[in-house]
């Protein structure tokens, strides 16, 4: 996730996918498909907007976590028949998506927002809880590389902070990738060390920031890998800027191997597709995403630029 909310107030679309010779019944169902519903707005509308494009599953996106709003969002979902696997949510406070003011003003790092994060985040906790939805997913932020850092340290103490109520709630705690590389990452969740963390692989983010790409990734981070967001982007090439979100088949994700390695990973949940635009724009990159990947399914893919 590379912006806030608002970005993502229109749904978008997810697909579960699988690439190999056979396509079984059993890989279908193994691979939900689902949408991400920005419910801030309307709950009632982005469910069922889940349901009329037919879909059983859903990320749940919002920054309000009243319990009277969870008895809407809760009520809609039961309307639809739509299981949410995830709840994502950032906090609060001003954050900016490149490398100049990102390493300040985004997730856990920042000292002068991360109070109030973590008290955000604990309420997004008990939000999912009243869902009975068993993961909470958010950005901890640019996390440092040298773990002498006292920075470091305090984002490890935060994090665990976090995960501990998560832990009390039944619920893991999901690390969006994006803005450490995976080995900082796993240096991360061995130093929190609690037993309920794991990561969202977001496919393009490690792309974006230049840490590196999500089929080398699974190799270091690939065991915690509880979600995924399919998105495609370009690294970045100005050294202010992240790189380019690009819609899928269209950026360097290599998708029939990410999807490979996650099959071999035994990872069975959703691929929720993402593109960070608004619109009709949106809805069409979404639809021709979601054809890209069918056509991995079927074994007749392709990548294309």
């Amino acid at each position: 996730m590379i912006n806030g909310f608002d970005r993502r107030s229109v749904i978008q679309l997810a697909a579960g996918v699988m690439l190999g010779g056979q396509f079984s019944r059993a890989d279908a169902k193994a691979f939900r498909l689902g949408l991400m519903a920005g419910v801030n707005r309307d709950p009632d509308s982005a469910i069922a907007r889940v349901h009329e494009l037919g879909f059983p599953t859903c990320f749940v996106s919002t920054e309000n976590f009243e319990p009277q709003f969870a008895a809407r969002v809760k009520a809609a979902l039961d309307r639809y028949g739509i299981e949410a696997t995830t709840v994502e949510s950032l906090g609060p406070g001003k954050m900016v998506w490149d490398f100049l003011q990102g390493p300040s003003t985004i997730g856990l790092v920042p000292r002068q927002t991360r109070r109030a994060r973590i008290d955000a985040l604990k309420r997004a906790s008990d939000f999912a809880k009243m869902l009975d939805v068993p993961q909470l997913q958010t950005h901890c932020g640019f996390i440092p590389e040298n773990p002498d850092d006292p920075l470091y340290t305090e984002t490890v103490d935060a994090i665990r902070e976090v995960a501990s109520h998560c832990k009390q709630n039944g619920q893991m705690f999901l690390y969006e990738t994006g803005q450490e590389t995976p080995i900082t990452l796993l240096r991360t969740i061995t130093d929190v060390g609690l037993d309920n963390q794991g990561v969202g692989l977001d496919t393009a983010n490690l792309i974006l920031y230049g840490k590196g790409n999500p089929v080398d990734a699974l190799d270091v981070i690939g065991k915690y890998v509880r979600s995924v967001h399919a998105k495609d982007g370009l690294f970045p090439t100005e050294p202010r800027k992240l790189g380019a979100e690009v819609p899928i088949g269209h950026g360097r994700v290599d998708f029939p191997r990410v999807i490979t390695e996650l099959r071999n990973l035994g990872y069975h949940g959703a691929i929720t597709i993402e593109r960070e635009t608004s619109g009709p724009r949106q809805i069409e990159d979404i639809k021709q995403s979601r054809a890209f990947l069918e056509g991995i399914i079927r074994g007749s893919g392709s990548r294309s630029r």
